[in-house]
């Protein structure tokens, strides 16, 4: 399996050339050449299926050239253990929770899987990589946790200063050993652009083997393909069809169960919810893609201007809007509509939902008042405690902390307060 630049499909790499270089030489994502589906069986018998065996089965194409059988049912059990459980909300209405990690966040599965895998491919070599990763909320904790004492790694981590919520800051600065947080005055495209000229900068590369854990990256974007096939697998029996709406910044995460959907899943059709930083939801109304400036929100990891990951979503459609249309609806919410969805759904069934899994509930409604007869999927991408300041000041409760917050919650912050790319360049060349 090669994976080529979506710039130039004469550029190739394989999985592990892919996964050390994060992003092409002519700044393009990475692609598979091609995704072939699974057995018509896999899908028909998925319920007698371990969790493990599912993943094995939807990744072994894309990574079996540079990773053993062996290794791979390694990498995987070290990366999935915890549940992925659909619950339902109400009339064929669930959500599917993602936040039972060691993080409490979806990006756990992407960070554990790239984290094993970068450090399958370190062993032996003589230089370390380093992990450049920009974060608007929930990747810098998650990359942080899952690459903690990895051998022949460091991890530097950029996050927009006073804008991810504090338990998310605390996550990603007070871990130590081999994680370096950044905090960058700006926006989060401010941080993005930061990596991505870092990735560019010969006199940086020549000095550091550099790539990113940023849902770019290949082996952090896959595997988020995996909990969709659990979820199908729990949602199958309902017998009715099924549509997933995804809480959306980037978009590596919608983009990974259209992969999904690419290996054969029988689900039809997908939703990127997106709160005010609507450049998709724009786009599939007049077919102009224009990036915008970020706008904060209460939904902080989805405020994304320039979604990188869109490009692989249209590029699986052959960039063909009509073609994306039947498969993909983009909705975009204010925080007044996220806070009143919160609080509509705590009073009528008592589940608290944090404002990215609201955004998602929207849209799924939204879809659902033309298809009431579909079950709709919405994704909880974070627990609702990572979030507390929103949840508190909207439903007027404070949620149970977590064991994995409490261990950070009274920890130290470090971090190295920036302004520019020079501020950037200047630590990676003096480290």
């Amino acid at each position: 399996m090669k994976f080529h630049s979506l710039n130039n499909q004469n550029i190739q790499a394989s999985f592990k050339e892919a996964v050390i270089a994060g992003i092409a030489p002519d700044k393009g994502l990475y692609f598979p050449e091609s995704i072939t589906p699974l057995a018509a069986d896999f899908f028909e018998n998925i319920e007698e299926l371990s969790n493990h065996e599912i993943a094995f089965q939807a990744i072994h194409q894309f990574v079996n050239e540079d990773i053993p059988n062996g290794i791979l049912k390694k990498i995987i059990a070290n990366t999935l253990d915890f549940d992925f459980p659909v619950v339902d909300i109400e009339e064929n209405v669930a959500t599917l929770e993602l936040f039972h990690g060691p993080t409490m966040a979806f990006k756990d599965v992407g960070a554990r899987f790239m984290a094993n895998c970068l450090g399958y491919f370190s062993q032996g070599e003589k230089q370390d990589v380093t992990v450049l990763v920009a974060t608007s909320g929930d990747t810098g904790g998650a990359v942080a946790n899952g690459f903690l004492g990895v051998d022949g790694v460091k991890v530097v981590i950029l996050y927009p200063s006073g804008k991810v919520s504090e338990i998310q800051e605390k996550q990603l600065t007070t871990l130590g050993q081999n994680i370096e947080a950044m905090e960058v005055d700006g926006v989060f495209d401010d941080c993005q652009r930061m990596v991505k000229t870092a990735f560019l900068d010969e006199e940086i590369t020549a000095h550091k083997k550099l790539t990113s854990a940023n849902s770019i990256n290949v082996a952090r974007w896959l595997p988020q393909l995996f909990y969709f096939l659990f979820a199908y697998k729990q949602a199958k029996s309902k017998g009715k069809e099924i549509v997933f709406s995804v809480p959306s910044g980037n978009f590596g995460n919608i983009c990974a169960g259209m992969v999904a959907q690419k290996l054969g899943m029988p689900v039809k059709h997908f939703v990127a919810s997106t709160n005010v930083n609507d450049v998709v939801p724009k786009f599939m109304e007049n077919g102009v893609y224009k990036p915008m400036s970020s706008i904060a929100t209460i939904s902080n990891a989805m405020d994304v201007g320039d979604p990188s990951n869109f490009v692989r979503i249209r590029h699986m459609h052959k960039n063909d809007l009509e073609t994306l249309k039947e498969h993909l609806s983009s909705y975009a919410f204010t925080d007044e509509a996220t806070r009143a969805a919160m609080k509509e759904v705590y009073s009528k069934t008592g589940y608290v939902m944090d404002p990215h899994g609201a955004v998602g509930y929207l849209g799924l409604k939204e879809y659902q008042k033309s298809r009431p007869d579909t079950y709709g999927i919405f994704l909880e991408t974070a627990h609702p405690v990572k979030f507390l300041d929103v949840v508190e000041g909207t439903l007027g409760l404070s949620p149970e902390i977590p064991p994995q917050i409490i261990r950070v919650m009274h920890k130290q912050k470090k971090s190295h307060q920036i302004s520019a790319y020079e501020n950037l360049k200047s630590y990676l060349l003096d480290t």
